[in-house]
């Protein structure tokens, strides 16, 4: 039976067409197809490989796809071919594709934590309560002007009240919002709502000194 590679080579010439002729038509290494003529499949990548060019050439030669793929299957034993290669070379892939492998799952781990860190960053503030640090005034002070200076810091994307009174926030988070107190215990309240409608709440006692 006319094997696989005699009749490409036949058509081929036939056809009046060389090597590079084919190699340039099908994109398949000229190296690969005098393998393939000659039957030597071992100097292939690999067997998808060897199928793929075998389909290509037939489809370029216009040759029957199924009855010469059907011959070179039979000619094609890939355990024989490929136990024959160096000892080194079989291990040198095996090492490649257990690195390419932990690349892949490192790689995969690392989108994997900073998808989770930005989602985390931008809607923590939907299940903790937003910070709210007030620097002033101290609890129990005693201060004894008209009117007091509340600085503290929270979230910049929160809503701060002191009081009933909207505060506005620069991009760090800081505020600073002057009221009027009156003499005798003041009760000051501080209030952070996040947009997710989490709360936050500071309390300061002062005392109020007559300037008299």
């Amino acid at each position: 039976m006319i094997k696989v590679g005699q009749r490409f080579k036949e058509t081929r010439l036939r056809k009046g067409l060389t090597i590079d002729d084919v190699a340039k038509a099908t994109k398949i290494k000229a190296a690969f197809l005098h393998a393939i003529e000659k039957g030597d499949y071992a100097k292939l990548p690999s067997s998808a490989y060897a199928q793929g060019f075998v389909k290509n050439y037939c489809i370029f030669l216009g040759l029957p796809q199924q009855e010469l793929l059907a011959i070179f299957r039979r000619e094609f034993d890939e355990r024989k071919i490929y136990e024959v290669l160096p000892e080194g070379f079989t291990k040198n892939e095996e090492f490649s594709t257990k690195r390419f492998s932990f690349r892949t799952i490192a790689l995969g781990v690392f989108f994997f934590l900073f998808l989770f860190g930005y989602i985390f960053f931008q809607y923590k503030y939907a299940i903790f309560n937003p910070p709210l640090i007030i620097s002033s005034p101290k609890e129990k002070e005693v201060i004894s002007v008209s009117n007091i200076d509340i600085v503290g810091k929270s979230d910049p994307n929160a809503t701060v009240y002191v009081n009933t009174l909207p505060v506005s926030l620069d991009k760090n988070g800081k505020f600073k919002k002057t009221i009027n107190v009156f003499p005798g215990k003041e009760a000051i309240t501080v209030r952070a709502v996040s947009r997710f409608g989490r709360e936050t709440v500071v309390h300061r006692q002062i005392e109020v000194k007559s300037s008299n």
